[in-house]
């Protein structure tokens, strides 16, 4: 149960008034302990917000002894005159408005990445990218999601059709930074390899924008998928367990004019890779990625997906191989995303071992494999389904 007395900074509404900052004025002294006949000479506030004495009491001119003054009073305010048109504090009324991100409880998971434009081959526009796969797995996991992300949707941008977030309004508490257009992706399968084109790019991320209480989401997902989130500024956030997809960090492309994606060996910086609890990257990354894996793996987690094949697992020094689920495929985009939302959050239930979040994040990335875009991402029950399935399967197999 929460402080009553504490009030969250990001409200401005009704509540406690804050005893622990603002105005000197509002703050009311400790009686001093011990006889009040020679109470100590009261100092005069500065009114700053740490309540810190400014200069003692003098005595006026002409050498009389001023009175003093009881200790168990108020201070003084010490606030300048309020100028003319200067809108006051206002009061504390029961009809005072709330914004939407002030009356929402902090997330369990949060995502932080831009939610893309997928370009498809007729046309159209399918919304993707880490931040929407991996915030919609955690959603229909029972977690409550919110995602930072920046772009331009609901419109027609550069002849695309971008469809609204609004669909995803009832799983998810989204704060979108403007854009002129959304980041827009080609993807081109060419056997089992992946070719990328970045048509244009929303710009990066400020993370100055999240409210103060999201950055203490038991889960905090770094999902970059075009260089949008700058790792140096991550360092405010303050989550019990921090995952990344660094997909975004290994690409590069003309900015200017757009074109086909290169990788880039991963390099983070020390702070950021001391603090990393899990990071997940492809098979087709890892060669770019293989010394963050290791050293997050070699203490925390670290996993390789194999798409059809599975994943490896690195977990305080270990590794193992688990092996894929066979389900019909429609659609590969996106089943690193999906999976790596669900092992984040199975990782951090403290009855489950690297072993088991890597088998249910299995579960779920292959069920998400059925249809195209975000609308492929299983329930619970569908993924404890498969897995009882695979299970029963596998006791009559040793039977």
């Amino acid at each position: 149960m929460s402080d009553p007395s504490r009030r969250d900074p990001t409200k401005t509404g009704p509540g406690p008034r804050d005893l622990g900052a603002g105005d000197a004025s509002d703050r009311l002294p400790s009686r001093p302990s011990g006889p009040r006949s020679t109470p100590p000479r009261a100092p005069i506030r500065d009114g700053s917000p740490g309540g810190g004495a400014g200069r003692s009491a003098s005595a006026p001119d002409g050498g009389g002894k001023k009175k003093e003054r009881d200790p168990s009073l108020p201070p003084r305010s010490s606030r300048r005159p309020r100028q003319t048109g200067e809108v006051g504090r206002q009061p504390l009324a029961p009809n005072r408005h709330l914004n939407a991100v002030q009356t929402q409880r902090t997330p369990q998971y949060l995502v932080i990445g831009h939610i893309c434009a997928d370009l498809q081959p007729d046309g159209s526009v399918v919304l993707g990218g880490t931040a929407l796969y991996s915030a919609l797995t955690a959603a229909r996991l029972g977690w409550r999601v919110g995602v930072l992300t920046r772009g331009a949707f609901g419109g027609t941008f550069d002849g695309m059709v971008v469809p609204s977030l609004a669909e995803f309004a009832g799983e998810l508490s989204i704060i979108c930074q403007d854009a002129d257009r959304p980041t827009t992706f080609v993807n081109e399968y060419m056997a089992d390899r992946r070719v990328q084109t970045v048509r244009h790019w929303a710009g990066p991320i400020d993370l100055r924008g999240l409210p103060p209480h999201w950055r203490n989401a038991r889960v905090i997902h770094l999902g970059p998928i075009a260089d949008e989130i700058d790792p140096k500024t991550t360092g405010a956030l303050t989550p019990t367990f921090l995952g990344a997809t660094p997909q975004g960090w290994m690409r590069e492309w003309p900015r200017d004019t757009g074109g086909k994606v290169k990788h880039t060996h991963l390099r983070l910086p020390p702070e950021l890779l001391s603090r990393l609890d899990g990071v997940v990257v492809s098979v087709e990354e890892i060669s770019q990625a293989r010394e963050v894996v290791e050293r997050v793996g070699s203490r925390r987690l670290g996993v390789i997906t194999r798409g059809e094949g599975g994943a490896r697992v690195l977990y305080g020094g270990e590794t193992v191989d688990l092996p894929g689920f066979k389900i019909p495929t429609v659609d590969l985009t996106g089943a690193g995303d999906v999976f790596a939302a669900a092992f984040f959050c199975r990782a951090t239930d403290r009855s489950a071992s690297a072993v088991t979040a890597g088998r249910f994040a299995n579960a779920v990335a292959a069920l998400s494999l059925r249809a195209i875009g975000p609308t492929g991402v299983p329930t619970l029950t569908e993924v404890e389904e498969l897995l009882r399935w695979d299970e029963e399967g596998s006791t009559a197999r040793r039977r």
